[in-house]
């Protein structure tokens, strides 16, 4: 962490009062936003894909640009001027599932898909300013975009979590006493009032 130039460590970080690190922590977002307002292209990603849109000339054509994506570097221009992106990225992408389009003649959109899905970026090209990843807020996604199995073990966590916050039973709590109900309901001559199912 820098302010003004200075290194703080996380010791004296964490000896500031809350008020301190608030305003540390506003220090820090405005610098941040100020250096990222300054890039020639604006980015925003989530765990699977960047996102960048570069504006351009408007009435630019395809033919006028050179858009080159690999797996660790990325090169954006107009033909005969010197480039609007140039360098290594932050991290690999998938370059066959990487693309790009030119948007009403005056923005190109670029949309690179990340090779790691489990790590935020903190810049797009290694040598630009860099983004405070632990402050990224992650977009809710929404259950609808997962697959069956992952999205029923999400909506059991949630139901067990709602549950418990509630006081009540897990929904393999409930699942047992189900199964005992229908043991005893089978078996009538067994007296199963003092069962505990473990």
């Amino acid at each position: 962490m820098t302010e003004n130039g200075a290194d703080i460590k996380k010791t004296d970080y964490d000896s500031m009062t809350p008020e301190e690190q608030k305003e540390h922590d506003r220090i820090l977002r405005e610098k941040e936003e100020a250096e990222q307002a300054a890039l020639p292209y604006k980015w925003k990603q989530t765990l699977q894909e960047v996102d960048i849109t570069i504006p351009v000339p408007k009435g630019t054509r395809g033919r006028n640009l050179i858009v080159t994506i690999k797996k660790k570097s990325l090169l954006v221009g107009l033909k005969g001027q010197p480039p609007i992106i140039e360098g290594e990225l932050c991290k690999e992408v998938k370059q066959e599932e990487s693309t790009w389009t030119l948007e009403d003649q005056k923005e190109i959109s670029i949309h690179l898909e990340k090779t790691n899905k489990q790590e935020w970026w903190k810049n797009v090209i290694t040598t630009h300013p860099p983004i405070d990843t632990t402050k990224i807020q992650p977009e809710n996604s929404k259950l609808s975009d997962l697959d069956g199995e992952t999205r029923a073990m999400v909506e059991k966590m949630m139901f067990d979590q709602r549950q418990k916050q509630m006081g009540k039973k897990s929904s393999e709590e409930l699942q047992k006493e189900q199964l005992l109900k229908n043991f005893a309901a089978q078996h009538p001559e067994l007296d199963l009032s003092n069962a505990k199912i473990s």
